[in-house]
């Protein structure tokens, strides 16, 4: 069953930059993460996937599990044709608190436009998987800058559970929603879409637990003894391990690329081994920090990045970054605690600064990959690997802004200004090639 929500009072900003807007990127990003030619359209729907397996609230010990009907709502970006300045779209969510305070309410600006009238057709789909307990209000530096840029944006809402109070059995639930909720939305989308979608051409993104939802819908597969396996309600996350009954469900075969920010699983023990990770065959974006005390950086995307042998992939890691890599800087309401703050933003980094980065070689990865854009593959192999080794000796009267040229002669990571391409390390592989050894 599928029942739309249409959202009143969304407006596009025609100014090129306004303060408050995540996803329009300030003066000093990089090249690729300016917004593109279209305007942003925006919509909801609510997705209703029935007679779904209770595993929140089956508890591990026991094996009967009672089936509800799960009900995810979906936000949806889309190009646009937007003629009128109209009242900026405001978009809401609600985070949990330091225990024992009350989760925390937040509002967030936006640039898209309820109902928009769609620009063009056959767009590529991204999905987006949301970190545990958050949700896509916190990602829209993403979804409308990629709209802008001739995608379809598809960002589901999880519903997951308080982590801070839950049983460990309640706490794994997730590790079998994610993969089933990505899964079942995008085979929705393609009835909810149409023709404004090229529903062969997906690419996913995913941050934190999203990177585990990612990276397992994408094709690793789920290793039977796995750290998770006993603790999901009734033994439901074993019927899609590899080698069980449902194991081939787990996946979508139209995913033709993936990005994974920070991703989950790989500790304390992978969540699918070294055989499932070797299944992966879809191009692969990692991004991480690497001080990240979450996800442990050399477990997660180092080690799947070590471990996708049969993946063309790519691993951007950010010098002294933890966890919070991906989500909007922290509306006003959020600024009231370090523990608030913290949901959002890295206490080293620049949050802009850092979702500007992410947008450039993303944009970058996307063209390559779903638009067969080769042209874009000089900004992701790059001359040195240390941004920090990189130079440029730039022409007389060259503007201090200037976007580097890369090419021959030019270290200094192509589509960097001067002076700001540091603190990063960007390393690639070839399909079937195993990283250096330490």
């Amino acid at each position: 069953m599928i029942r739309s929500i249409w959202l009143a009072g969304l407006a596009l900003l025609a100014m090129p930059v306004h303060a408050g807007i995540p996803s329009i990127p300030s003066v000093d990003a990089p090249e690729l993460a300016a917004l593109g030619p279209n305007g942003v359209g925006f919509r909801s729907v609510l997705l209703t996937h029935q007679n779904q397996p209770d595993v929140e609230n089956g508890g591990s010990g026991g094996t009967e599990v009672p089936l509800v009907d799960r009900n995810l709502r979906v936000d949806i970006w889309y190009p646009a044709t937007v003629k009128n300045v109209k009242k900026p779209i405001i978009y809401r969510g609600i985070l949990w608190a330091e225990p024992p305070l009350p989760p925390v309410s937040f509002s967030q600006k936006g640039m898209a436009v309820a109902d928009a009238s769609a620009a063009g057709g056959k767009h590529p789909l991204v999905i987006i998987s949301h970190g545990y307990s958050n949700n896509p209000a916190m990602m829209t530096w993403l979804t409308e800058n990629l709209a802008s840029k001739g995608y379809v944006v598809a960002a589901i809402h999880h519903n997951d559970p308080n982590p801070y109070v839950t049983l460990p059995s309640t706490r794994a639930a997730p590790n079998f929603n994610r993969p089933r909720d990505i899964v079942f939305a995008a085979g929705e989308l393609r009835n909810v879409l149409g023709d404004l979608i090229d529903a062969d051409n997906v690419a996913l993104i995913g941050y934190s637990q999203g990177g585990y939802g990612v990276l397992t819908t994408g094709g690793a597969s789920l290793d039977p003894a796995g750290p998770n396996m006993d603790l999901v309600a009734g033994g439901w996350l074993k019927t899609f391990a590899r080698g069980n009954t449902h194991a081939d469900a787990m996946a979508l075969k139209e995913v033709k690329a993936i990005v994974a920010l920070a991703p989950a699983g790989g500790a304390p023990r992978s969540a699918w081994g070294a055989e499932g990770l070797a299944a992966l065959t879809a191009p692969l974006l990692l991004i991480q920090g690497d001080s990240d005390a979450t996800v442990d950086y050399k477990s997660g995307a180092l080690a799947v990045f070590g471990g996708a042998v049969n993946s063309d992939r790519y691993l951007l890691t950010y010098k002294q970054a933890g966890h919070s890599i991906a989500l909007n800087p922290a509306p006003p309401e959020m600024r009231g605690t370090v523990w608030d703050i913290d949901w959002f933003e890295d206490p080293i980094w620049r949050q802009d600064r850092i979702n500007a980065i992410n947008l450039h070689f993303i944009t970058a990865f996307l063209a390559v990959h779903l638009r067969k854009d080769d042209r874009k593959s000089a900004y992701l192999n790059i001359a040195v690997e240390d941004s920090d080794d990189g130079a440029w000796n730039a022409p007389s009267g060259t503007a201090w802004g200037a976007y580097s040229p890369g090419g021959e002669g030019v270290t200094l990571w192509k589509g960097f200004q001067r002076g700001h391409a540091k603190g990063m390390t960007l390393q690639h592989l070839s399909e079937a090639v195993p990283p250096k050894a330490e």
